[in-house]
C-alpha cells in the first residue's frame, strides 16, 4: 500500500477521467492520497472529492502564488474548511520566490496567517518553499513550537535547507523530481540523510511525471499511479526493498495526518 501526500486532483487536467485515474491507482495499490488545497475555491473542491472518494483526505490553504487571497475574511473560511472532518492539514502554503507570482511580502504575510491558524486548529501543515530557504526558516521557526507536526512538500532544496528542516523537526516530502537526471540528482545523495520517519513520498500530480518510468509514457501528465516509481527510485537509492519503503512511508504519512 502507498499514500500519496500531494496530488492536485483538482487540477482541469483531471476534469474529464478522474474515475478512471483514482482506479488505475487503486490498482497500483496508491489507496490513500491527500488532496492539495493551493486556493480559497480549490480546498472547497479539495474538500468535495475527499468526501466523496475512499482513501481521499484534503489540505486547505492557499499557495504563495495566490497569496493575494488571504485577509482576515479569507482565513475565517479557510478555519471553518480546516474543521470539515477529512481535512487533515492546512495548507499548500509557503514562499516561493523562483516565479514571485505576488510580491514577496504579501506572501510573507499570507504564510504567517496560515501558520497562525494551524496554531489555532492543531492541525499539521503542508508546506512550499523554493527558493526561499531563508524567510521560509525564520517565519517558521517563530511557530513551530506551536505546530504538532510539519512536511515541507515536493523538496528539491540543498544540503543545508534540508539540514535547517531537520532540525525544525520537519518531515520531507519527495516527488518524482528525484528522478529527473538533468535537475534532481543533487537529492540522490541527500536523501539518506532524511531519517525513515520523516521520509514521505509524493506525486505532486499532475506534475512531475517521474522521468526514469519505462516505456517512456505518451503524455506528461502525472498521476498518483506513478508513486509506485517514485517509490521504486527512492528504495533503489537507499538500498531497500521497495515493499519496505512504501509500508514506512505509507506509516509515517498516516501518523503524520493522525489517521
Amino acid at each position: 500500500m502507498l499514500f500519496d501526500i500531494g496530488a492536485n486532483l483538482t487540477h482541469s487536467d483531471f476534469k474529464d477521467d478522474l474515475q478512471t485515474v483514482l482506479d488505475r491507482a487503486k490498482t497500483a495499490s496508491v489507496l490513500q492520497m491527500a488532496v492539495t488545497g493551493a486556493s480559497l475555491e480549490g480546498s472547497k473542491q479539495a474538500i468535495a472529492l475527499s468526501e466523496q472518494f475512499e482513501g481521499l483526505y484534503a489540505t486547505v490553504g492557499v499557495h504563495p502564488h495566490h497569496a493575494e487571497e488571504i485577509n482576515d475574511e479569507t482565513l475565517q473560511m479557510l478555519a471553518a474548511l480546516a474543521r470539515r472532518p477529512s481535512v487533515v492539514a492546512i495548507g499548500e502554503t509557503g514562499l516561493d520566490y523562483f516565479r514571485d507570482f505576488t510580491p514577496r511580502d504579501q506572501q510573507r504575510r499570507a504564510f504567517e496567517g496560515q501558520l497562525a491558524l494551524a496554531v489555532e486548529l492543531g492541525k499539521p501543515l503542508f508546506l512550499h518553499e523554493r527558493d526561499a530557504a531563508d524567510d521560509f526558516t525564520a517565519i517558521l521557526t517563530k511557530y513551530r513550537d506551536r505546530i504538532n507536526s510539519v512536511v515541507v512538500h515536493c523538496f528539491t532544496g540543498n544540503a543545508h535547507a534540508l539540514k535547517r528542516y531537520l532540525d525544525l523537526d520537519c518531515h520531507i516530502g519527495i516527488t518524482g523530481w528525484i528522478c529527473d537526471e538533468r535537475r534532481g540528482s543533487h537529492l540522490h545523495s541527500l536523501i539518506r540523510d532524511i531519517p525513515s520517519n520523516r521520509l514521505m513520498i509524493e506525486t505532486d500530480a499532475p506534475y512531475l511525471l517521474p522521468r526514469s518510468l519505462k516505456p517512456k509514457p505518451k503524455h506528461r501528465r502525472c498521476e498518483p499511479e506513478h508513486l509506485v516509481e517514485v517509490c521504486r527510485f527512492v528504495a533503489a537509492l537507499l538500498d531497500k526493498p521497495a515493499g519496505q519503503l512504501a509500508a514506512e512511508t505509507t506509516q509515517t504519512a498516516q501518523a503524520f495526518f493522525n489517521l
